[in-house]
């Protein structure tokens, strides 16, 4: 069993269930987090800065709410309740998440929940990609009192359309009063998240906001208490070897860590005009054989959030360069 370590972050409160001090993963899922529930106040909202990622995916849901999601690979998109966004860190990427301005006029709610999935090692480098799905394209299942919405991987003989690079599920059920739900058992590592509700397993009663992680093999089936519930379940193939994380990024060796907190410290030690210049020699580079294509503007993008460059240091710093003989 793991219950959450809570954190309040000016009124709004996350979880954090995965890593925890006795389970660092659930199949490949490392990190797993609960943001809100939470009413925001009008003019406020979420503003998560371009922050770098490397060696994992990240998978956000909502129950509530919405966002903007951009990255450096150009990608612009808006999340709402019941989709996914599945970011591809890979060898490197960075990405923002905002409120919109729309949304900020008003009050509104937040809710959802955000994991990291480890890449195995001979992925764990690829380039960095992002899907997003909406909710009709998402594996729905109904039936006895329960709905079943697989977000990830597959289970219940269906198959959910990201594509994935290791044995994985990760699904989000409604239970109703009493409902009986088989969890899956053709996966090696099973856990579920109590969202809202309790549930019942094996004559033992389980709150919202607890995690139980099951033996591989154990036939395991979840009564939903007299609220019903509202569960995540996850799991899969466990991952061939140890897992390093540090801040936001997750590797299979220390040092692959220590490569990529070396360039982080480096580039933070420039001041505004190092960072500039740096961009402009990429963007000289870029250049050099005529008209920027969209690789070479993707390019550029990635190396703006990486050197944390505002919008207007980066234009003036394009804009200088175009002087340049």
């Amino acid at each position: 069993i793991i219950i959450p370590r809570a954190r309040d972050l000016g009124g709004f409160e996350v979880r954090r269930a995965l890593p925890a001090p006795q389970r660092q993963m659930v199949g490949p899922f490392i990190f797993f987090v609960q943001a809100g529930p939470a009413e925001v106040v009008t003019g406020k909202g979420i503003d998560v800065r371009p922050l770098p990622h490397i060696g994992f995916a990240t998978v956000t849901y909502l129950y509530e709410g919405e966002f903007q999601h951009r990255d450096s690979l150009g990608t612009v998109q808006m999340i709402y309740p019941g989709e996914v966004n599945w970011m591809i860190a890979g060898n490197g990427v960075t990405h923002s998440e905002r409120t919109s301005a729309a949304t900020r006029k008003g009050e509104h709610r937040l809710f959802g929940i955000q994991t990291w999935v480890a890449l195995p090692e001979s992925h764990e480098e690829i380039d960095a990609g992002f899907e997003h799905h909406d909710k009709a394209a998402l594996p729905f299942l109904e039936s006895e009192g329960k709905q079943v919405r697989l977000i990830i991987g597959n289970a219940c003989g269906e198959c959910a359309p990201t594509k994935t690079f290791s044995e994985m599920f990760y699904a989000d059920a409604v239970l109703k009063p009493g409902a009986l739900l088989p969890l899956p058992d053709n996966q090696e590592d099973r856990g579920i998240y109590v969202v809202s509700g309790a549930v019942d397993i094996s004559g033992d009663t389980f709150e919202s906001g607890r995690m139980m992680v099951f033996r591989p093999g154990d036939a395991i089936t979840v009564k939903a208490g007299a609220a019903g519930a509202r569960l995540i379940l996850l799991g899969g193939e466990t991952l061939s070897g140890p897992r390093y994380i540090w801040w936001n990024f997750v590797a299979s060796s220390k040092n692959k860590i220590e490569a990529a907190n070396y360039v982080l410290t480096v580039s933070r030690r420039w001041n505004q005009r190092q960072r500039s210049r740096a961009l402009q020699a990429m963007f000289l580079a870029a250049t050099a054989e005529g008209e920027m294509g969209q690789p070479q503007i993707k390019l550029l993008a990635k190396m703006r959030d990486m050197l944390e460059l505002t919008d207007a240091e980066y234009e003036a710093a394009i804009e200088e360069a175009l002087t340049w003989e």
